[in-house]
């Protein structure tokens, strides 16, 4: 009851708040501001790439769409952004799948292990009808996704241990996202699952709260991670996308036109987001190998084989067996 009471005070108060901004802009009576709100800082490529699309959105609009960006958490959790998405409070929002998880099952799929062979799997299932079809599922619980954003390959980095087997897990407390298949993975290989905030981390790693942490190779710099984690290893066990969700109150406010021109500045800005993150990626190992950290590639068929009951639990599911199967059988086609 206090958890419920209190996310109707927040929501409230953000109303009274963003509401000067919900539906007039620049003087303009007949513009909308769409509040977006997500945790990333403002030099992180999803911040740019989010700021791409508020201008793809208002050139596309001849200027009656305008997109207010919330940065760094100011509206809070990635939960708590959700569900003020859904209530109509915030507009849009840019969230983790794993976020999505409890609110869909559907999304937890995306934090299997080795769902994707590779990048290129990932991005023809992106890329496809079958991440559409995923993006309508939550219509009916107050918001549907747009579009999403890379953000990496996820592989263990730790303090001062390889990570070149399962076995090396073991004993090891490894900071998670707050995602019950994230949890169960590192059950799996050996590992002790330990749900934190992202922020967290890198005070929980220097004081040895946790041992290590999974993430993709900016965590090293752009959070500093690589100051306390020197052995980074290449376990390429997930491909985690962030989904751009847009309240569905709001949606349905919207004119067809305006509809058509937010889904394609969405993709656009999917597609600018692909270049700036691929060169944020190589400048973060090359600026990581300078603070002095390790990188190294390990055999991840015994990774593979310890997860291997998930697979299996998520392709007899109800809510994810169709849509997995169907993402199995893009792994080996072509483009």
């Amino acid at each position: 009851m206090k958890k419920i009471f209190l996310n109707i005070i927040v929501c409230a108060l953000l109303v009274g708040i963003l509401s000067s901004c919900s539906n007039t802009a620049s003087g303009d009576e007949n513009s909308v501001t769409l509040r977006l709100a997500h945790n990333q800082s403002e030099t992180h490529p999803v911040h740019k790439s989010l700021v791409e699309f508020a201008k793809l959105v208002e050139e596309k609009t001849d200027g009656s769409i305008k997109v207010q960006l919330y940065p760094n958490g100011q509206l809070g959790s990635e939960r708590e952004v959700i569900e003020l998405t859904q209530t109509g409070a915030i507009d849009v929002a840019k969230v983790s799948a794993s976020a999505l998880e409890s609110f869909n099952d559907v999304y937890s799929l995306f934090s299997l292990p080795y769902l994707f062979d590779n990048k290129d799997h990932y991005y023809r299932v992106m890329d496809s009808d079958i991440a559409q079809d995923i993006y309508q599922t939550t219509d009916k619980i107050g918001f549907i996704g747009l579009s999403y954003y890379d953000s990496g390959i996820r592989n263990f980095y730790t303090k001062d241990k390889q990570i070149m087997h399962p076995d090396d897990l073991k004993g090891l407390k490894i900071r998670v996202q707050p995602s019950a298949t994230a949890i169960e993975m590192i059950k799996l290989m050996g590992g002790a699952p330990t749900p934190m905030s992202f922020g967290e981390v890198y005070t929980a790693m220097q004081s040895g709260v946790i041992d290590g942490s999974e993430n993709n190779e900016t965590a090293l710099t752009d959070n500093n991670h690589g100051e306390v984690a020197k052995q980074y290893s290449y376990s390429e066990h997930s491909i985690v996308p962030d989904i751009l969700i847009m309240s569905n109150e709001k949606w349905q406010e919207l004119t067809e036109e305006q509809k058509q021109a937010i889904s394609e500045a969405a993709k656009e800005s999917t597609a600018f987001h692909k270049i700036v993150w691929d060169e944020a990626i190589q400048k973060a190992i090359k600026d990581a190998k300078e603070k002095g950290v390790t990188f190294s590639t390990p055999d991840k068929e015994p990774f593979k084989k310890a997860v291997q009951p998930l697979h299996d639990k998520f392709s007899e599911m109800e809510s994810t067996g169709n849509y997995y199967k169907e993402i199995r059988e893009l792994a080996n086609q072509n483009e």
